[in-house]
């Protein structure tokens, strides 16, 4: 495994992040009356609080109170987890990770249950031409299901990754909890890179691909996302500029 592919991984999620972040931040100052906020975002905070439970049950941490929803968002307050270090990363970033999981779900449901035309997104960016046929596959999927053949349940579809993407990115108490230990284990893996033994460059190999395609489906949906609130982007420029 070299350095740049390890890297590329750390950039895709750190892209999620920024996209999740910036297009929470755009709609929430478009969208004037708060109901209609709460309501599109409503969906996204409770998966990201389940996120956040699944944490805790893998990493031994005593769930001790759940907000799935409220006007300030959700919450999931926990004991410290049994696995020290890595505890922490794995529940305040498992949102990162679950969201674009449960969109691949929702992606295999519509596109086989409610008719919706939606191309699989590739499960990683290893080259330029990875993300060219991203950008070619998500025009083609707003042009089939709107314009070629109008699908009604795709509307829903767009509603469901709109609102999951926003909730996708770690919040600020999340990555102040997790900040060292993500710290700790990128170093370790430059460390292992660096070291080239065998197993452990195996090892650190198989556990990269494996988050890799879940930030890559991640981006891909958070791209998704940005296209449907381009429109909304442009009127935001054009009202600071006039």
């Amino acid at each position: 495994m070299e350095y740049a592919g390890f890297l590329l991984v750390i950039a895709t999620g750190i892209g999620v992040i920024f996209i999740s972040i910036a297009l929470d931040f755009l709609w929430a100052q478009a969208i004037p009356v708060r109901f209609f906020y709460y309501i599109l975002r409503a969906p996204g905070v409770v998966v990201h609080e389940c996120a956040h439970m699944l944490g805790c049950l893998f990493t031994g941490a005593k769930i001790r109170n759940v907000v799935l929803f409220s006007k300030e968002g959700g919450s999931v307050t926990y004991n410290p987890p049994v696995i020290p270090v890595i505890g922490n990363v794995v529940i305040s970033t498992a949102p990162l990770f679950c969201i674009p999981l449960v969109l691949a779900l929702c992606t295999w449901f519509f596109s086989d249950y409610l008719g919706c035309l939606l191309p699989a997104l590739p499960l990683s960016f290893d080259s330029n031409d990875a993300v060219i046929v991203l950008g070619g596959e998500i025009l083609k999927i707003f042009s089939q299901n709107l314009v070629v053949q109008f699908n009604a349940w795709f509307l829903l579809y767009l509603y469901l990754v709109l609102s999951l993407i926003l909730s996708a990115a770690p919040s600020m108490q999340d990555i102040r909890n997790a900040g060292i230990g993500i710290c700790i284990l990128a170093l370790t893996g430059v460390l292992i890179l660096w070291s080239q033994i065998p197993w452990a460059v195996s090892i650190l190999t198989e556990i990269t691909r494996i988050i890799g395609m879940g930030f890559a489906l991640g981006l891909g949906f958070g791209l998704i996302a940005l296209v449907l609130s381009s429109p909304l982007l442009i009127l935001t420029l054009y009202r600071h500029t006039a």
